[in-house]
């Protein structure tokens, strides 16, 4: 149980999260379910409430303990330092707020993992799924919609959420596109003919009329289009391409960006184009790349 003082400033640091950080929802859900965990760990490892004396007490054998318990109960090492992440952001700010030391949940070192290299899909397959996604419906309009919002992906990189926020004022696609991405970042991103002709596609053939503050990309009842629905089609497609299971629709945009690396683009523009805060992130893709050349030396040269 953690004190009606501590349940005040945890809300208050959601609140701030969501306000002036311009955190997602679901990163905010993320916090709120990492941190209650936390505390609800050290009541039960200190004994008693937790408040704003107890939890300012907290030393590095509380947080090692911590660390344990959540490993044996089979949390992942980056799990555990998502979690750990915002342990430390809250501490930050509530140490800043109610005056006491942080450090020893400051430097409290996060488990190592292994970052996952994404799983673009390679040239032939981005573009044949853009065709097979527009086989699967037989309402034409729908099946010019599937493929717009897939084209999109592939061809300006855009996320799925992304894609979807657009509103009629954004039609017809103009020369540049004005992303709100992750964390309210704004980013210019170029519209390639492709992505262009595909959206005026849709829109000659959508039954329901664009509004400019409304969903640019409608549902078959014409309220606004979900992911899932996106997800589903695309699932259906690689079936019948024989792709894996990671050829969803965030792995169009991972292919955007690995092609672009691959074509020789810039990692610094590729790190704009994508929206990425860190060029750690965006660093990714040289992995990849440099994985994919070495599979094709090993097999244009064959161990003896």
């Amino acid at each position: 149980m953690i004190s009606p003082a501590l349940s005040t400033a945890l809300a208050t640091w959601l609140d701030h999260q969501r306000a002036i950080a311009g955190a997602a929802e679901n990163t905010i859900t993320a916090y709120q379910t990492d941190l209650l965990s936390f505390l609800s760990f050290m009541t039960q490892h200190n004994g008693g409430s937790q408040g704003l004396g107890p939890i300012a007490r907290i030393d590095i054998r509380d947080m090692r303990a911590w660390m344990a318990h959540e490993r044996a109960r089979g949390v992942g090492a980056r799990s555990l330092a998502r979690s750990l992440s915002a342990v430390k952001s809250f501490y930050r700010w509530l140490a800043e707020r109610e005056g006491f030391e942080p450090t020893a949940v400051l430097s409290t070192r996060a488990p190592k993992f292994q970052r996952k290299l994404p799983r673009p899909l390679a040239e032939g397959a981005a573009t044949a799924m853009i065709d097979t996604v527009e086989l699967q419906a037989r309402e034409p309009w729908v099946a010019a919609r599937d493929a717009a919002v897939v084209t999109l992906l592939y061809g300006c990189g855009l996320r799925i959420s992304e894609a979807l926020s657009l509103t009629g004022s954004d039609a017809p696609l103009p020369d540049v596109l004005r992303i709100t991405g992750k964390g309210g970042k704004e980013r210019i991103v170029p519209v390639i003919d492709a992505a262009r002709d595909a959206v005026d596609a849709y829109l000659r053939l959508c039954p329901y009329p664009v509004e400019t503050n409304a969903p640019l990309f409608k549902a078959i009842r014409s309220g606004p289009l979900r992911p899932r629905a996106i997800q589903k089609v695309m699932e259906q497609a690689r079936l019948q391409l024989g792709l894996p299971a990671t050829a969803t629709p965030h792995a169009m945009r991972h292919s955007f960006a690995t092609h672009l690396l691959t074509a020789g683009g810039d990692l610094r523009a590729i790190q704009e184009l994508l929206g990425h805060a860190s060029l750690s992130t965006t660093q990714a893709y040289t992995a990849v790349d440099t994985a994919r050349l070495m599979d094709v030396y090993d097999k244009a040269h064959p161990k003896a």
